[in-house]
């Protein structure tokens, strides 16, 4: 149980620190596939690890099945409002790898998600804020409410024939811009992060509406980034098209 809540603290660490992350899909012919947010810390472990190691803390290499850890809070989950009760629902198809060694300056997450079909799954970044509404609070065994706020925008994907979509809305304006108004004392750290797609279709891209997109040797993996900030601010930074072969 120790390991999960010092997980659980490091990924809130990681919501409010510089952040680099890749959003990746597998995607198969018939729509299946896996979605996964990998967040590589280490810069971040290069600041803190010295501390850690002070206090004695072991590396930790593990899987978390949010479906066994919200079985296993579920009286104290029990007892939150419903509607926190939804958002902590949708972690339940979530699984998350944590690699956390002090010594090695390492801290990376990947939270993923296999799916039946593309268009089913949740915006995984909402999901990987809301795992952080788990970790340990002032001890009382009930889940903290950091990260527990209603999410501001939501993502769709689709996946028909030879199209791929990425869109994403803001849903709540008005948060929206309480969300943004939070991150203005930390825009200067945060300017050097990033938010990348990495995305490896079945077959090969015959072309795509952003400019600035790099592709693999044959084609089928494309890479596009944009700056965290800019996402931040505006959430259709990251709205894509692809076309593939036939």
């Amino acid at each position: 149980m120790k390991k999960i809540q010092i997980m659980l603290w490091a990924l809130a660490i990681v919501l409010i620190s510089s952040c680099n992350f890749t959003e990746e899909i597998f995607l198969q012919e018939d729509g299946s596939g896996k979605l996964s947010i990998n967040f590589d810390g280490s810069e971040l472990m290069e600041m803190a690890g010295e501390e850690m190691m002070k206090s004695n803390e072991k590396a930790i290499d593990s899987l978390i099945s949010f479906r066994d850890m919200l079985e296993e809070k579920k009286d104290s989950i029990a007892a939150l409002p419903p509607e926190e009760q939804v958002k902590l629902k949708r972690l339940e198809p979530f699984n998350m790898h944590m690699v956390m060694n002090p010594e090695e300056k390492l801290m990376k997450f990947d939270l993923f998600s296999e799916f039946k079909n593309v268009s089913e799954v949740n915006d995984a970044f909402n999901a990987f804020q809301g795992a952080s509404a788990l970790g340990p609070n002032s001890g009382e065994g009930k889940p903290a409410p950091m990260g527990m706020q209603d999410p501001t925008t939501e993502v769709h994907y689709a996946f028909s024939k030879n199209s791929f979509s990425r869109k994403a809305k803001i849903i709540d304006e008005e948060l929206f811009q309480q969300g943004l108004d939070s991150l203005q004392g930390a825009e200067m750290f945060l300017s050097g992060s990033t938010y990348t797609l990495k995305y490896h279709f079945p077959r090969k891209v015959k072309s795509t509406n952003v400019e600035g997109a790099t592709f693999s040797a044959d084609g089928k993996t494309m890479f596009y980034e944009v700056g965290f900030m800019d996402l931040m601010k505006n959430p259709a930074a990251l709205d894509l098209e692809v076309e593939l072969e036939n």
